[in-house]
């Protein structure tokens, strides 16, 4: 069935010829707009409410002002208890029993935490409003919300069936895992597309058709200690820190080519005695005329497909294999976020939301280059639906940072492309 519709999809789009919008369209766009001073007014509620991801009480305060909304809609809404996570929790809500089914996606929660200096909505100027989390993502979320208004105040919801997952753990994802993805792949495993409404870029005129995956790696390096001065003999060897840093070399050197991999050794304590803690914290104590004993590194490797990241843990494997003399390495890894892979499916979707964006007036939308897109929720369903785009959210600059600013011009336009879209996929 999936497979069908990827191709329909990508029929449709390759045949589509510009042609405006029809009168039931109009009537669509037209009633997201109407929408749009009211979801003003709840964004800015929203961003005044800190909900860094620990903050478990904001992030589900953020999801009691939402889920009114969505109740005001015709969808049932359920809460998920984070507990058995370790985070607050998600919002998950369901409309409708009939048309192509449909996953949206955001989060509740933000980077800052309640002893942020950066906790309130600022209004810049006409055009622009400063704000945690206002592009990362609480605008994207009313974008949602507008484009889900627009599309029952013209009486085009029902043609569709929609799930929202809005989760609470996505700048800081629960422990363990599968129970806090749990939710969201449940969803992807029932739904045909996947649109996710982060901000992408930051341009409203890409969207996101692929995401690099996020896994982290460890070496674990033991060299035989001695006096430095006898460094190189054959019955001592090389040390820890040469070690680390051959098999270091080894991993660039091999792995240099590879298109959109990256992988990055952002954490080494080396000594006479190390230790390295859960939250990236390091102590380290050696002498200068010592032989290091001991090597620890953490780093992370983003990949844009399942199969580069599997080719890359084996050739990192085996160059961690091959040790200096007395010297021993351990490699490990640990995937976080799969890839979001730029399959065909999804190129078909971006082809029929950069269409439904020039009818509208807005001009034609390509696919982000995939190092400007991070890993992200829609990661985790990617690969069980027929297409999925990210990047629909509001749009702006300076995400996790205290200079965080959205373009409002983008709220309303953005609103109208998603509304339009989800329309276009319901019709036959």
């Amino acid at each position: 069935m999936r497979i069908l519709l990827s191709a329909v999809f990508l029929f449709w789009a390759l045949g589509l010829q510009a042609g405006g919008l029809s009168p039931q369209e109009q009537t669509l766009v037209d009633a997201v707009a109407e929408r749009e001073p009211a979801a003003r007014t709840l964004l800015e509620r929203i961003v005044n409410i800190n909900s860094g991801t620990g903050n478990h009480a904001g992030v589900k305060a953020v999801a009691d002002e939402l889920a009114p909304a969505f109740e005001a809609l015709g969808f049932s809404v359920a809460w998920v208890d984070g507990k058995a996570f370790q985070r607050a929790g998600h919002l998950l809500a369901r409309f409708g029993d009939r048309g192509p089914k449909l996953l949206l996606i955001g989060h509740l929660d933000t980077v800052f935490a309640p002893d942020s200096q950066f906790q309130r909505y600022q209004v810049i100027d006409e055009r622009y409003v400063k704000g945690p989390g206002i592009t990362d993502m609480k605008g994207g979320n009313i974008v949602m919300l507008m484009a889900l208004q627009g599309l029952k105040d013209a009486g085009l919801l029902d043609q569709l069936q929609i799930q929202v997952v809005l989760t609470g753990d996505e700048e800081d994802r629960g422990e363990p895992l599968l129970f806090a993805i749990e939710p969201l792949r449940k969803a992807g495993r029932w739904a045909d597309i996947a649109l996710g409404f982060e901000d992408g870029d930051g341009d409203p005129t890409t969207a996101v058709v692929a995401r690099r995956s996020s896994a982290n790696w460890r070496l674990e390096i033991a060299g035989k200690p001695a006096h430095s001065s006898q460094i190189f003999r054959e019955d001592i060897g090389h040390g820890a820190v040469y070690e680390m840093a051959r098999v270091l070399e080894g991993f660039r050197a091999a792995l240099k080519d590879e298109q959109l991999l990256t992988f990055n050794p952002g954490v080494v304590v080396a000594g006479t005695d190390v230790a390295l803690c859960d939250d990236s914290r390091g102590t380290a104590f050696g002498k200068l005329n010592v032989i290091a004993r001991k090597a620890v590194v953490e780093g992370d490797l983003r990949a844009l497909t399942p199969e580069q990241q599997a080719r890359a843990w084996g050739i990192m494997e085996g160059v961690a294999k091959q040790s200096l003399p007395h010297t021993r390495t351990r490699f490990t890894h640990t995937d976080r976020y799969p890839a979001m892979a730029p399959t065909d499916g999804n190129h078909a979707l971006l082809a029929v939301y950069s269409q439904a964006s020039q009818d509208l007036g807005y001009g034609p939308v390509r696919a982000v280059d995939p190092r400007r897109a991070g890993a992200a929720d829609i990661s985790f369903v990617a690969g069980s639906v027929a297409q999925a785009l990210d990047g629909l959210g509001l749009m702006g600059t300076g995400g996790h940072t205290d200079e965080e600013v959205a373009d409002m011009h983008t709220l309303k336009s953005q609103a109208s492309r998603a509304a339009l879209l989800m329309h276009r996929l319901a019709q036959p």
